[in-house]
């Protein structure tokens, strides 16, 4: 089943490119909202999956990224909370819109979950998964090496090359995607905090994500150096009022050599962990929400 593209208009004007697959008698609506510097491309193989399972599934590119991305990123200016505020309002008021009769929920990853947790149209969800989503706290990071290497791209590397190109040159630097400038710099920011952007007070994180009521599924991989544990607690004590089901999932009882931060989306993952995802998705349409909550 090949997507229909399709472009959403954030409240300020600002095309996002996305994707929406459309199957007959859907039985619910699912949003996958990305990670940093990850486009809706990489999705693609999982949306494919879930509208084989009975969803329609809608997936889109972040403000100054993919398909949503300008002409040119010189001088361009985006914020991460702008992708929060503005971007997944957006798609989620447009998903509601155009399903108007069936649940919505979402998946987020990384960031994306981030989002799931902040942004206010969380209350139209039925219920969501967050993947390897944690307070992206530099500090955390497991493994001297790449804590090393993760303070001194964000830290000493991202300024730099912000400064020169007037963007984040990721694809040059093994980085994922080109980000706008001021994406990679809040982004890096917010990680030299103890607690992420719950030291932030412009965001208001903590007070946001305790209105979160619905069903949550929290994956975590045990060979994630930046999702680890104590960084998911850290994102998790500020869920008090969601219904919270965890899994710290070891490679090996997917049946995969690794998972990591980004390898569920991989086809590898179908058998063991798209299936529980899956099944997951489909339990919460089909149960009484008091039920769920």
């Amino acid at each position: 089943m090949e997507p229909e593209t399709l472009s959403i208009c954030a409240p300020d004007g600002t095309p996002l490119g996305a994707s929406c697959w459309t199957v007959p008698d859907a039985r619910a609506t699912v949003i996958l909202h990305p990670a940093t510097a990850v486009t809706q491309a990489y999705y693609a193989a999982f949306a494919g999956y879930l509208a084989g399972r009975g969803f329609n599934v809608l997936t889109y590119d972040y403000r100054g990224t993919g398909r949503s991305r300008p002409r040119s990123l010189r001088g361009y200016h985006a914020t991460m909370r702008e992708w929060v505020d503005e971007d997944v309002g957006a798609v989620t008021r447009w998903a509601a819109a155009c399903f108007p009769n069936l649940q919505l929920l979402a998946v987020g990853h990384s960031v994306g979950g981030h989002a799931i947790g902040l942004s206010s149209e969380t209350a139209r969800l039925r219920a969501a998964v967050l993947v390897a989503s944690h307070a992206g706290v530099s500090a955390l990071v497991r493994g001297f090496g790449e804590r090393l290497r993760v303070r001194f791209v964000l830290r000493v590397l991202a300024p730099v090359l912000c400064a020169l190109f007037g963007y984040m040159p990721g694809r040059r630097i093994g980085l994922g995607e080109d980000l706008p400038r001021g994406v990679m710099l809040q982004w890096a920011g917010w990680t030299a905090m103890p607690r992420y952007f719950f030291d932030d007070p412009a965001v208001d994180a903590a007070r946001r994500m305790a209105r979160v009521d619905i069903p949550l599924l929290v994956l975590g991989f045990e060979d994630d150096p930046w999702a680890n544990r104590q960084a998911v607690d850290i994102l998790l004590s500020h869920l008090p009022n969601a219904s919270i089901e965890r899994r710290n999932i070891h490679p090996r009882e997917a049946g995969v050599p690794a998972v990591g931060h980004m390898g569920f989306f991989r086809r590898r993952c179908e058998a063991v962990l798209w299936k529980s995802v899956g099944d997951w998705l489909l339990a919460r349409v089909e149960e009484p929400a008091h039920a769920a909550g």
